[in-house]
């Protein structure tokens, strides 16, 4: 029991210290590289240490409290739970449950068969299930805060609801192309449904341990992506020439959206490995859409879900999805292109 108080105590006393922290970054930061280390301003090595020293302590605890609450959200958000709730959804409406329950539910490309599978065995449309495996690793807490920590919430909200109708519109298609034909005949032999178990009462103590049980699980993972990512960032910060990407992915280059996506797919990164690339791509000259579409192409298309998809899978349908969802990643990327 004290150790449940506290559990719930201890978020409270250490949230303002974290505000204090994160709010004098920036001049730490600054007095740090400038008084401490006594180096020039303005030259490249300066800019690009900089870069590095203030921005990976910041996305980092982004990432820890985001990850902290959306850990307790999870928690009632169990895959049974989520196969449940799908279960005899019908087209559109389906699809959109589908994409909101993949934001929040855990998901990655290790887990994608076992998920395909309970969904099928519980009866959701072939278009919701993809709806959902879209979503999910599009769409997750550690793109959105490392997103706003790089941009603002403009740019986080607008990849989430850009996101979102790439989910839902992409896998409406595919329900509408019937493609049930293109999965692999044993999966619908395959009965891996639950147990008929009730799910243990979790109090709400426990689900903030668990909370924190997220903290070190995640950022214990990605950590290192983060770093590897931002000093990527912080060398192209420091030392290429403004408007250097502007040729390339600019928008004035015509062919800078379907580049980006075409060099996106076959990459593979988390988000936490291509954010900070991004956002000097960005700084560097590359247009808001064509980044975004990078971004969308590399997280959501990503080399190793399709391999591990191949085995559920038919050709003809791994091929359609990858189709439908970079066209829809296209759109987004020519939309934003032209309004912003």
């Amino acid at each position: 029991m004290k150790n449940i108080k506290t559990n719930i105590w201890l978020p409270v006393i250490l949230l303002p210290v974290w505000y204090i922290i994160y709010h004098n970054l920036q001049p730490v930061t600054n007095k740090l590289i400038d008084s401490v280390f006594g180096m020039t301003k303005g030259a490249h090595l300066t800019e690009a240490l900089r870069f590095f020293v203030f921005e990976f302590p910041k996305v980092l605890m982004l990432l820890t409290l985001i990850i902290f609450f959306v850990g307790i959200i999870r928690t009632y958000f169990t895959p049974e739970r989520t196969r449940k709730a799908l279960e005899g959804k019908k087209t559109f409406t389906g699809n959109v449950m589908a994409s909101a329950l993949g934001i929040v539910t855990p998901f990655c490309s290790c887990s994608a068969i076992p998920l395909f599978l309970g969904f099928v065995e519980s009866g959701v449309p072939l278009g919701v299930t993809f709806s959902f495996l879209i979503s999910s690793p599009m769409i997750n807490e550690v793109a959105v805060v490392l997103l706003y920590g790089m941009f603002g919430w403009k740019v986080a909200v607008i990849y989430v609801g850009t996101g979102l109708a790439i989910a839902i519109i992409a896998g409406w298609v595919i329900g509408l192309l019937k493609l049930e034909k293109w999965v692999e005949p044993w999966v619908y032999e395959t009965h891996p449904g639950n147990n008929g178990e009730e799910e243990e009462k979790i109090s709400f103590g426990n689900r903030i341990s668990l909370g924190y049980d997220a903290i070190k699980d995640i950022v214990g993972k990605v950590w290192i992506y983060v770093a590897l990512g931002i000093a990527v960032g912080a060398g192209a910060h420091g030392y290429v020439p403004e408007d250097f990407m502007a040729v390339l992915m600019g928008k004035s280059a015509s062919y800078s959206v379907p580049l980006s996506i075409l060099i996106g797919i076959p990459l593979y990164s988390n988000a936490a490995g291509i954010v900070p690339i991004v956002s000097v791509l960005i700084e560097k000259g590359a247009s808001l859409g064509t980044a975004l579409a990078f971004m969308m192409a590399v997280i959501g298309l990503s080399l190793p879900e399709m391999i591990i998809l191949r085995k559920v899978l038919k050709l003809p349908l791994i091929f359609t999805f990858i189709g439908v969802v970079a066209t829809g990643i296209m759109l987004v990327g020519f939309i934003f292109n032209m309004i912003f």
